[in-house]
């Protein structure tokens, strides 16, 4: 659409050099193996990944490891660190996030998080460990059985391939027998965390409560590392040495790699209804991609903001100083932002609407835009061929409704055909990794986030507090 009335689309031909300035290779090899605690800890890690995240230390933090604040925090001590001997015999706190789907009938729909657990649990046991397992699930108010962990027995009987007693709290005389009473190897898992308000509350009496059980401590719950609950932060105060689990560790490898020093070009993908809900990523993102593609609902208010008609489309009238703030800051950035050219509109929000394919400036009166169109599709994947590392965050459309579900799924798919030749492909949790497990491709990518808030609040470039409590990695002496 190369009309006045076409929606902004500014390119990037040539960044500048600080922003490609990469360290000496012999300096990131340096670094490798004690950077090797930001990773996957002898599973698949991604060793080219591991090398770009040490450069950047080393680049911003030098040697001693202590760069500026977030930087470093990043940096911490792996339950890969720990030996047989560190480990034989000791009662280990394990904060999982086991925060699965459950049927009406309290059947597990999705164990991704279960399966994602295991690695760090079988390293714990194999030691000779004894695992305490905490998690939480759902959003109880108190006790409410429904929430109970019990479900959750069976499936990690399942991958585990040993026996796992369950207590009936998580804190306790009959807890405590309970951990007194497991061999080394053992895993005893515990009820709700969350059915005691101490719990989000960060209440440092409950927090050492639950600390009282154990005497090591590894947080492998990424979904909750945003959080400062007593299960991710509080215990860290009473336990030592507090690490991350495997889960944690390949979450921040990624993440933090992709946001520090990706392999270039680095293309960003930003989907979603709100821009209110994706402000932070969006301007986090601008500082450091080369490209930058908008889809989902949010595009509409970019274009009326532009003086372009959107029908009954999704805006946020609020929000249309701040699209077109944006829109001026990527092309002062020098970053290619792309919003689709064309659209699918529908005649009312619902899987069997009237559907039609216009540009993004000719939506009618009394439609509403509820995927991107052809053109786009094929405009973003021409965009996506030249790239090296790819994030993606959002759907492009409503995929809930398969008639409005193609842009994504085209998306989906272009993104496992790049990882096939190389590109890293990192899918930043939420909606997207529904949106690739829908499509079949969720093993075909580089990495899967599992925390939704968690992964946004890494992307926006804040802290964890459930990673900035855990002990540093020891650094490497100059």
């Amino acid at each position: 659409m190369a009309s006045a009335a076409s929606p902004a689309s500014f390119s990037l031909h040539s960044a500048s050099t600080s922003r490609r300035r990469a360290i000496p290779s012999a300096a990131a090899v340096a670094l490798r193996s004690p950077l090797r605690r930001l990773g996957f800890a002898g599973f698949a890690a991604d060793p080219v990944l591991s090398d770009h995240v040490a450069s950047r230390i080393l680049a911003v933090a030098g040697r001693s490891g202590r760069g500026p604040r977030g930087l470093a925090s990043m940096a911490k001590r792996s339950v890969g660190d720990l030996t047989a001997a560190d480990l034989k015999g000791k009662k280990v706190f394990v904060r999982a996030d086991l925060n699965v789907p459950l049927d009406e009938n309290l059947n597990i729909t999705d164990d991704t998080r279960i399966r994602a657990a295991v690695p760090t649990i079988e390293y714990l046991i194999s030691n000779g460990a004894k695992v305490i397992l905490s998690s939480h699930l759902g959003r109880p108010k108190g006790v409410t059985p429904k929430y109970s962990l019990n479900p959750l027995v069976p499936s990690l009987f399942k991958y585990l391939g040993i026996k796992v007693e369950k207590a009936d709290d998580c804190i306790g005389p009959e807890v405590e027998k309970l951990v007194n009473a497991l061999p080394e190897g053992g895993v005893l898992l515990l009820e709700n965390v969350r059915f005691h308000p101490e719990e989000e509350k960060n209440d440092p009496e409950f927090a050492k409560k639950l600390a009282s059980l154990a005497e090591l401590y590894v947080n492998d719950a990424f979904g909750t590392a945003h959080r400062a609950h007593a299960s991710t932060e509080g215990v860290t105060k009473y336990l030592k040495p507090s690490v991350a689990g495997f889960l944690l560790q390949k979450e921040l490898e990624y993440l933090v790699g992709a946001v520090l020093n990706p392999k270039r070009p680095f293309a960003a993908i930003v989907g979603g209804s709100k821009v209110s809900s994706k402000i932070g990523v969006i301007e986090s993102l601008l500082e450091k991609v080369d490209i930058l593609l908008l889809g989902g609902g949010m595009i509409f208010t970019f274009y009326k903001a532009q003086g372009l008609s959107v029908g009954s489309s999704l805006v946020e009238d609020d929000k249309l100083d701040l699209a077109t703030s944006l829109l001026q800051k990527a092309k002062s950035k020098g970053v290619s932002l792309l919003l689709p050219s064309d659209v699918v509109i529908a005649d009312k929000f619902a899987a069997d609407a009237n559907s039609n394919v216009v540009p993004s400036s000719a939506i009618p009166d009394g439609w509403m835009g509820l995927d991107i169109g052809p053109d786009s599709v094929k405009t973003f994947s021409d965009a996506l061929d030249a790239t090296k590392t790819v994030i993606w965050n959002g759907p492009m459309g409503v995929f809930e409704f398969d008639k409005f579900a193609v842009g994504t799924e085209a998306i989906a798919n272009k993104l496992a055909d790049l990882s096939s030749k190389g590109v890293t492909t990192i899918i930043g949790g939420g909606d997207s990794v529904a949106a690739v497990e829908k499509v079949g491709v969720a093993d075909k990518m580089s990495h899967i986030s599992t925390g939704g808030g968690a992964s946004l609040e890494l992307l926006e470039g804040k802290e964890l507090p459930g990673v900035v409590a855990l002990n540093e990695a020891v650094p490497v002496a100059a």
